[in-house]
């Protein structure tokens, strides 16, 4: 399995508990000493050898005491319940990181892990205002960022080379950051991001 050829592209909706921006992406630390967050994949067009995962879904939410590079996360992952047996299985191959990806850079830092869960997903991309419905456990809806000055709207986008997760994308809020199940946090008001993928392996 560890040399299966696999690649996936996509979108991806990143939601976390820090302020707009997000320290974490300049390898600073978290805003709050903490993370809590994660990511949610679609996949427009993807296989793991030759198990097909075009049009699915799948997301990591884990809380971190710290920053994630200190480690001791505990994660969940959910994954879409219209994925067959052989599908749920090359999903949960990737997101343990043993096969490359950007899970193969994170994975050891959430050693304890929920799931993988089949749930039912809303998942609407549309840039700032992506919506995510992951099941009864997990709501993301994202928003434009507000001047706290004048409120007026402001867009930015970020650009990272050395990006793990994406290598560019637009930067929002959090209107709704829910999560629900065996971790639970709700942090509003903070920081969103949508934008491309395209990983492969091994």
């Amino acid at each position: 399995m560890a040399g299966t050829p696999w690649k996936l592209n996509g979108m991806v909706l990143i939601a976390c508990n820090c302020d707009w921006g997000c320290p974490c992406n300049f390898n600073a630390l978290p805003t709050t000493g903490k993370c809590e967050g994660g990511w949610t994949w679609h996949v427009d067009q993807g296989s793991y050898g030759d198990v097909k995962l075009d049009g699915l879904n799948f997301s990591v939410y884990v809380k971190w005491p710290g920053a994630i590079h200190h480690g001791n996360g505990e994660g969940l992952v959910l994954v879409d319940e219209r994925a067959d047996e052989r599908q749920r299985e090359a999903i949960a191959t990737l997101v343990k990181g043993g096969v490359g990806g950007p899970w193969g850079i994170l994975g050891w830092t959430w050693p304890k892990v929920h799931g993988p869960k089949a749930v039912p997903y809303d998942f609407v991309i549309d840039g700032v205002h992506t919506r995510l419905k992951a099941g009864h456990c997990l709501v993301i809806e994202s928003t434009t960022i507000k001047n706290p000055v004048n409120g007026h709207e402001a867009h930015p986008s970020i650009a990272l080379p050395e990006g793990l997760i994406v290598k560019g994308a637009e930067l929002g809020n959090s209107q709704t950051h829910r999560l629900d199940d065996e971790i639970s946090y709700d942090h509003a008001g903070k920081y969103t991001a949508v934008g491309p993928f395209e990983y492969a392996g091994p």
